[in-house]
């Protein structure tokens, strides 16, 4: 993996490397892997954390506890979270040496896959193409920051290979809460969103959540009339239900069960599901696409307005341990947010004691 610096900005080269294979794995094979991940979490930590000076670490390194796991959130720098703080957990890169930036970028890098890293990356460009925007014609007077500089991590916990920690890295549209207890690694609740929703970069093409949307218009089009028709909700969703600051709470299920799709519809949902799935590293991902399979007949597809793709539309994904929901903000589709929960097991709750 090679990270290259650009001004403000990041290009993020990922070098091949070969797919987890989990299907076939022992229960040993498959613990030496879950461990051997979270083994490489605790070394990039330990290495981020030798950069910085007694200052910058005291401010990453923090207590482990409800308080401290909650503060995060989609919203930029300046603004008011939904807990009442204006103010991230931990150290921005903007106040890193680049050295301490690359090491910071290669704990995020160390707990995700790498198509969800490039995600991550991608959003953080995307902010950054915001913040270059928005600048020239922006009050000097305004608090509200965009752009990478703008992106804080934090680790919550002493980084153990048997002992529970987080790690934060978020922004602006970007909240990455990774939960590590022991080999256990989970990714929820976190939240992908893009602003814009579509980019130019080095001459590319960069649409951070475009496999989100693509994927969902094309499940509802493989639905039946009838199957549309209770998947689409008698009433329109400006905005995500379950976002930051509202941990442990509830809605009910609403749209088309999946146990009445065919085999095609069911496997269009789960990789569908596996955009914030795959998000975490390859082992994890596998084990917890596993076991929303297993709970995929009591899951729920709702769906917000039009069935022609680019037309804004808010969409949910719910099942027993599982809660998505895709929410563009406005009346257009240039501005999206996005949140991944797991009613059963945010922050962990399955595997750290209260």
């Amino acid at each position: 993996m090679k990270i290259h610096h650009y001004g403000t900005l990041l290009v993020l080269l990922v070098l091949p490397l070969a797919a987890t294979v989990v299907a076939g794995f022992s229960p040993r094979s498959q613990r030496a892997a879950t461990d051997a991940a979270t083994l490489k979490a605790v070394s990039a930590a330990r290495g981020f954390l030798a950069t910085l000076d007694d200052r910058q670490r005291a401010r990453v390194s923090l207590e482990l506890n409800k308080i401290t796991r909650s503060n995060w959130s989609n919203l930029p720098t300046g603004a008011v979270f939904q807990n009442g703080s204006t103010q991230r957990n931990g150290v921005k890169l903007g106040d890193m040496t680049a050295a301490q930036q690359d090491a910071a970028l290669a704990l995020v890098a160390a707990t995700l896959s790498p198509t969800g890293y490039q995600k991550v990356i991608n959003i953080v460009n995307g902010d950054e193409t915001l913040e270059r925007a928005s600048a020239p014609s922006r009050p000097a007077a305004t608090r509200t920051r965009f752009g990478r500089a703008e992106y804080y991590i934090a680790i919550l916990g002493t980084p153990s290979a048997t002992q529970p920690w987080m790690i934060q890295f978020g922004g602006h549209h970007l909240a990455i809460n990774i939960t590590l207890a022991g080999a256990q690694n989970v990714l929820t609740p976190s939240h992908t969103g893009a602003q814009p929703s579509m980019y130019t970069f080095n001459g590319q093409a960069i649409r951070p959540l475009g496999k989100e949307n693509d994927k969902a218009f094309a499940l509802m089009n493989a639905l039946n009339a009838a199957q549309q028709k209770q998947a689409i909700l008698d009433y329109q969703v400006g905005d995500v239900v379950l976002g930051p600051g509202h941990d442990g709470e509830v809605i009910q299920p609403e749209g088309v069960r999946a146990s009445g799709f065919n085999e095609a519809q069911r496997a269009m949902l789960l990789d569908l599901m596996s955009e914030w799935v795959s998000i975490l590293n390859d082992t994890a991902a596998a084990a917890r696409m596993a076991e929303i399979k297993t709970h995929l007949a009591e899951t729920y597809f709702a769906w917000s307005g039009p069935t022609t793709n680019g037309s804004r539309v808010y969409f949910r994904i719910q099942g027993p341990t599982a809660m998505i929901e895709y929410a563009p903000q406005g009346s257009g589709t240039d501005h999206i947010h996005t949140f991944y929960r797991d009613p059963t097991n945010d922050y962990g709750a399955k595997f750290i004691k209260p």
